[in-house]
């Protein structure tokens, strides 16, 4: 039996192929998945019904299986018309979660298109597509190694 709270075995199987520097992205339900991954990653989709899951429940369940180094949201463009509602309340969620799973690094945004970019990588090897409706919740994983 399983210790992990990640129980979802094609999400485990390739979180165990991913090695340092590999990205896992996990996709809010407006993120364009089918076209913005990398060359070598698989798609997992998730949607169950709008909002279930979220982002933040899949990330607790990933941070529970798999050693992180770096935690990026897509950031917001100052020119974008949601730029002025400020940070996504979500952002403190993710950081809540990622102080729990003692991950010292701190979340930082990319913006947009260059988030977009760096999705794009040969180093992409997961997106997990969830339903959450919240915007700008999109979160890329950074892999890390296992130490002593």
């Amino acid at each position: 039996m399983l210790k992990t709270t990640l129980l979802h075995p094609e999400i485990l199987r390739l979180c165990a192929r991913a090695g340092h520097h590999s990205k896992i992205l996990i996709a809010d339900g407006n993120y364009p998945a089918s076209s913005k991954r990398g060359p070598n990653s698989d798609l997992i989709c998730l949607q169950l019904t709008p909002g279930v899951p979220t982002v933040a429940q899949v990330l607790r369940a990933i941070l529970s299986a798999v050693v992180i180094d770096e935690v990026n949201t897509m950031g917001i463009d100052a020119g974008d018309p949601y730029a002025k509602f400020g940070e996504p309340a979500v952002w403190q969620e993710f950081r809540t979660l990622t102080k729990e799973a003692g991950i010292a690094a701190p979340i930082s945004p990319i913006p947009k298109w260059e988030f977009y970019k760096a999705v794009e990588s040969p180093d992409h090897v997961l997106t997990i597509q969830t339903a959450d409706q919240a915007l700008w919740s999109n979160v890329l994983l950074t892999v890390g190694c296992r130490t002593a």
